[in-house]
C-alpha cells in the first residue's frame, strides 16, 4: 500500500508536441476546483518537438508555492521521460506508464512500476495526441475529483474544437477515471489529502498573468514588445485583454523599436511598458539612456533566462540584476523590483507605474522563467487598493520642461495639454529642452537627474524579514527565491534563523546594513553564479556575505536542495 501524506509531487514528463502544457493548465485549474490547493511550474527544451518536457503539480492540504525535488507519482508519456528525470526518482515514487516507455536497464524490480497502456488507449479513441488527456483522467481519477468537473472544463477548454474533438476527449478522460478506480482497488494507492471548499473561490494565475494584470492596474494602455521567452506571457495577456481594458498591444519589428514606442507613448501622455528577455533587452539599453535624458517615464518587464548570448533560452536564471542596475551609456537613477510571490507580481507592477510616472525615471520589473511559468491558487487581489496616479501637469505659457528643481523633478507637461511647448531632446539641454553645450549648465542637469534618488529612497520598499526578529542566523535572497527558502526554512524549523527577502532591489533599503549587523552568520541564496545581489549589498553597506547557495544549471531551486545546503551553513 502506498499511503501519501497532505501534499503529492506528481510529475508528467513526455517529449514537445504532447501536450503537457495542455495537462498542467487542465489539473492545475480541475484541482482548485475540487478544493485542493495547487502549484505547477514546468521545465522545456527550446525546440517545437522532441526533446523532453516535464511538469511538476503539487497537491496539498495547505498552501504551496514552490518547487519540490521528489516526485510521488510519474506518468511517464515518452521513452526518454524516466531517463530525464531519473535523478529525482526514488524507491517511494510511483511510475504509472507504459512498458515501452521504460528504458532498457530500468532496475524495474527496485521501483512500483504499473503498466498502463496510456497509447494504445489513446489509438483506440483516435490517435496517440489523446495519451495526455487519458492521464489527466488518471490523476483527477486518482484525487477522486468529480468527473464532471473534468467535463465541463475540457468543454470549456476545447470550445473552439469540433464537437468530435470535445468527444474524444471526454472519452479519454472516462478511460482514465476507469484506469484510475482499478488502480485505487488493486493497488491500494490511498491520499491524506483534506479539501477546503474556499480554495473554489480563489484564482489561480501565473506569473505572466500576475505581471499583466499588475499593468491594468497600473493604468498601463499601451505595449510595445518583440517576443521573446519567457516574458511573451505578459504581451499575450496583455493583448487578449485590447477590449476589455482599452489597451494597444504592438508587436514591433524589433526591440529598438519596442522601447521607442514606449517612450513615444509616454511622451504623449500614454502609460507604457514593454516585456523582454536578456538578449532583448540588450538591444534596448540605448532606448533605456534616452528615456534617461529625456526623463521620460517607461516600465521594462526583464523576465531573465540563462545567457550569455541565446545561453538557454527556455531555463531559469537571476543573473540580470547587474545588466538592469548598469545598463545604459551615462548616469541617470532607475528603479528596480523583483516581485517573488504572485502576489507581488501584481502589487509591484501597479506600484511600478505609479513610480516611473512620479520620477519620470525607467522603473524595471524584474522577474525570471520560473516565476512568469508558476501557477498556483490565491486568494483575490484587491485592485480596489490600488489607485494610478497620474502627475502630469498643465502647461502655460512659461512652461519649462527641464525646469531645475530642488528634488530633480521637473513638472511633466504633455503636447497639447494646456498652452506651453513641451520640447525633449537627447542631447543635453536647457530648462527649455533646447540643445546646449553650457558646461556649467550640463553639471547642473546631471545633478538634477541624479538628485531624483534621494527622493526615491525615501519610499523604497523594506526587505520582508520572515521568522524571529532575534535571530542568529539570516539567509537572505530576492525575486522568485521567495517561497523555496520559506518553505525550506519552515522544514527547519530552526527558531533562530530568519530569511530577509528582497523585493526592491534597487534602490536597497538604508535598513539593510543594520539586518546584517545583526546576525552571526549570513547566508545568501541566488539563482547566479556570482552572487550579484550580494555584491550590490557589500557596495551599498561594505558587508560581505561569505556563505553562499548559488545554482546556475538553468533549473530553480528545489525545496531539498535549499534545505540539505542550509543544513551545512547551520
Amino acid at each position: 500500500m502506498n499511503k501519501f501524506k497532505d501534499d503529492i509531487s506528481i510529475v508528467l514528463c513526455g517529449e514537445a508536441g504532447q501536450g503537457i502544457q495542455t495537462v498542467e493548465r487542465i489539473l492545475t485549474h480541475v484541482l482548485k476546483l475540487s478544493g485542493f490547493n495547487v502549484f505547477a511550474t514546468k521545465e522545456y527544451m527550446s525546440r517545437i518537438r522532441g526533446g523532453s518536457n516535464s511538469t511538476e503539480i503539487r497537491v496539498s492540504s495547505k498552501k504551496v508555492s514552490s518547487l519540490a525535488q521528489r516526485i510521488d507519482i510519474l506518468i511517464p508519456l515518452s521513452k526518454s521521460a524516466i531517463e530525464h528525470v531519473k535523478r529525482r526518482i526514488s524507491p517511494y515514487t510511483i511510475i504509472i506508464g507504459e512498458k515501452e516507455n521504460i528504458p532498457e536497464g530500468f532496475p524495474v524490480e527496485k521501483y512500483r512500476v504499473i503498466d498502463v497502456a496510456f497509447s494504445k488507449m489513446a489509438s483506440d479513441i483516435g490517435g496517440r495526441v489523446y495519451s495526455n488527456i487519458i492521464g489527466a483522467g488518471v490523476i483527477s481519477g486518482l484525487f477522486k475529483v468529480k468527473e464532471e468537473i473534468l467535463r465541463d472544463y475540457l468543454k470549456q477548454h476545447f470550445s473552439k474544437k469540433s464537437e468530435d474533438i470535445i468527444q474524444r476527449n471526454i472519452e479519454a478522460v472516462k478511460k482514465g477515471y476507469e484506469i484510475a478506480e482499478d488502480l485505487l482497488n488493486t493497488e491500494r494507492i490511498e491520499f491524506d489529502l483534506q479539501r477546503d471548499p474556499r480554495i473554489r473561490d480563489e484564482i489561480l494565475i501565473n506569473g505572466a498573468e500576475a505581471v499583466g494584470l499588475g499593468a491594468l492596474a497600473g493604468g498601463c494602455n499601451f505595449i510595445s514588445s518583440y517576443p521573446m521567452s519567457p516574458s511573451t506571457g505578459v504581451l499575450v495577456f496583455l493583448s487578449q485583454q485590447m477590449n476589455d481594458f482599452e489597451v494597444l498591444a504592438e508587436q514591433a519589428e524589433d526591440e529598438i523599436s519596442a522601447i521607442n514606442m514606449a517612450i513615444g507613448a509616454w511622451y504623449a501622455g500614454g502609460r507604457a511598458m514593454v516585456t523582454t528577455s536578456g538578449g532583448g533587452f540588450s538591444l534596448m539599453i540605448e532606448g533605456l539612456s534616452l528615456a534617461g535624458m529625456l526623463e521620460t517615464p517607461v516600465v521594462i518587464h526583464l523576465a531573465q533566462r540563462p545567457g550569455p548570448a541565446t545561453g538557454l533560452p527556455t531555463r531559469t536564471e537571476q543573473a540580470d540584476l547587474d545588466l538592469a542596475l548598469y545598463a545604459g551609456h551615462g548616469e541617470f537613477p532607475r528603479i528596480i523590483l523583483a516581485p517573488g510571490k504572485l502576489e507581488d507580481g501584481f502589487y509591484l507592477t501597479q506600484r511600478a507605474f505609479n513610480l516611473a510616472d512620479k520620477y519620470q525615471v525607467p522603473v524595471f520589473v524584474l522577474t525570471d522563467q520560473y516565476f512568469i511559468d508558476s501557477y498556483y491558487n490565491i486568494p483575490a487581489l484587491e485592485v480596489d487598493k490600488t489607485t494610478i496616479d497620474s502627475h502630469i501637469i498643465k502647461t502655460d505659457k512659461n512652461y519649462q520642461r527641464y525646469r531645475l528643481t530642488e528634488n530633480g523633478i521637473s513638472p511633466r507637461g504633455i503636447p497639447g495639454h494646456g498652452e506651453g511647448l513641451v520640447v525633449v531632446d537627447s542631447d543635453e539641454h536647457d530648462e527649455e529642452g533646447h540643445i546646449t553645450e553650457d558646461l556649467e549648465l550640463r553639471t547642473q542637469m546631471v545633478n538634477k537627474r541624479l538628485k531624483k534618488l534621494e527622493s526615491i529612497k525615501k519610499e523604497v520598499l523594506a526587505p520582508e524579514l520572515i521568522g524571529n526578529k532575534n535571530y542568529k542566523n539570516l539567509v537572505i535572497g530576492w525575486g522568485s527565491t521567495y517561497h523555496v527558502v520559506k518553505e525550506s526554512l519552515e522544514g527547519l524549523k530552526r527558531e533562530d534563523t530568519s530569511f530577509l527577502h528582497f523585493k526592491q532591489v534597487y534602490p536597497l533599503h538604508p535598513e539593510t546594513e543594520r539586518f546584517l549587523q545583526k546576525t552571526e552568520k549570513a547566508i545568501l541564496v541566488e539563482n547566479n553564479a556570482t552572487a550579484q545581489l550580494g555584491k550590490l549589498i557589500k557596495l551599498n553597506t561594505g558587508l560581505e556575505i561569505e556563505n553562499k547557495i548559488l545554482k546556475y544549471n538553468g533549473l530553480a531551486f528545489t525545496v531539498e536542495e535549499v534545505r540539505s545546503n542550509l543544513e551545512k551553513y547551520l
